[in-house]
């Protein structure tokens, strides 16, 4: 059954979910008008001043700046392996209105998900506002929905890219993390966030400036480690890392943290999807002193970048700066130590901890 919008005649006995979710949605980002049927959704908003500046292509390549953005670094930030950010007001209307189009369909999560080809998961944490919604999703929920929804869903989509704020775009990037068949870091300040045990996450924090809170450290570390569970829900994902063997001879919250990091590099290590690869202390022909990179390949073969600086990031989409990072990533695994060296590294560094 597909969704539609009660008419202007419908009965008074109280607001509808579908209309609260779309009231908020209006109410936050602006003028909608859905037309079908004779049938017309208008809202007026708030506006809010973006700091973001967006260079789009297939709806990718924001680079974001400013203090949100300072906490998208792995060293306590969102897309490295840092604090994920608290839900914005604008991602959790979205997924406010999803659901209760949704729902309006008679749709419960389990039978919504495989229609629109995602997990029953993917969708609770877009619903939930924790994951910004991929472009993929407006054009498939067309089909199950209906148009009137695919319209409502397509407005909510652009309020967000208009939004700024670290949190959509961490969203977006964590929401391709997960659609995405191959995913490659490379890193030279921290241990990558989907590697980090919970103690090297909460020594992270425990050093960051601002200081923290223990609740909001208590929320990076669940988020976190909820983010690292699609190395194990994807199996057919490829996933390559290469880290810097000085990152984990800085030991970082000491010893104890250091023996647990390097515990769970060898476990993950062991997974048939991952590959480990340490860059040795000395390496002359290093290619990668223009700092960490992460890259993504989508499931329709495009490559996606990400990179980070001091209260900067940057994703992106253009596909011959994505060429460099690619270049540069593939000359880095042929500079680190192989898949097995790297074991054996670890395994001396264990010993001597």
């Amino acid at each position: 059954m597909r969704a539609t919008l009660p008419g202007a005649d419908a009965p008074s006995a109280g607001p509808a979910p579908i209309q609260i979710a779309l009231y908020r949605f209006t109410h936050w980002t602006g003028t909608v008008a859905v037309r079908e049927h004779g049938s017309v959704w208008r809202g007026a908003a708030r506006t809010t001043n973006s700091t973001a500046r967006v260079r789009a292509q297939h709806g990718y390549g924001p680079v974001v700046q400013g203090k949100a953005a300072a906490m998208a670094s792995d060293n306590g930030g969102a897309v490295g392996g840092g604090c994920e950010p608290e839900l914005s007001e604008s991602l959790r209307t979205f997924g406010a209105v999803l659901k209760a189009l949704r729902e309006e369909a008679g749709l419960t999560q389990e039978q919504f998900a495989p229609l629109v080809r995602y997990s029953p998961a993917y969708i609770a944490k877009i619903e939930q506002g924790k994951r910004f919604p991929p472009r993929e999703l407006l054009k498939r929920s067309d089909e199950v929905l209906g148009a009137v929804a695919a319209r409502v869903l397509e407005a909510a989509a652009k309020s967000l890219t208009r939004k700024a704020g670290l949190a959509s775009w961490f969203r977006q990037w964590a929401g391709i993390e997960e659609e995405a068949i191959s995913l490659y870091a490379y890193e030279c300040r921290a241990v990558p966030g989907l590697l980090q045990p919970e103690p090297y996450i909460r020594a992270v924090f425990d050093r960051r400036l601002p200081p923290v809170t223990e609740e909001q450290l208590d929320r990076a570390v669940a988020a976190r480690l909820d983010r690292q569970q699609i190395i194990v829900q994807r199996p057919n994902t490829a996933f390559s890392f290469i880290i810097e063997q000085a990152v984990l001879e800085r030991r970082l919250g000491g010893s104890q943290v250091t023996k647990a990091v390097v515990d769970h590099l060898l476990a993950m290590s062991r997974l048939r999807n991952v590959e480990i690869q340490l860059m040795p202390l000395r390496q002359e022909d290093h290619c990668g002193v223009d700092g960490h990179m992460y890259l993504a390949e989508t499931p329709d073969h495009r490559w996606l970048g990400y990179t980070e600086g001091q209260r900067s990031s940057n994703l992106i989409s253009a596909p011959k700066d994505v060429s460099v990072l690619l270049q540069r990533y593939g000359k880095l695994r042929s500079q680190a130590h192989d898949c097995r060296a790297t074991v054996s590294l670890l395994e001396q560094m264990r010993g001597a901890l």
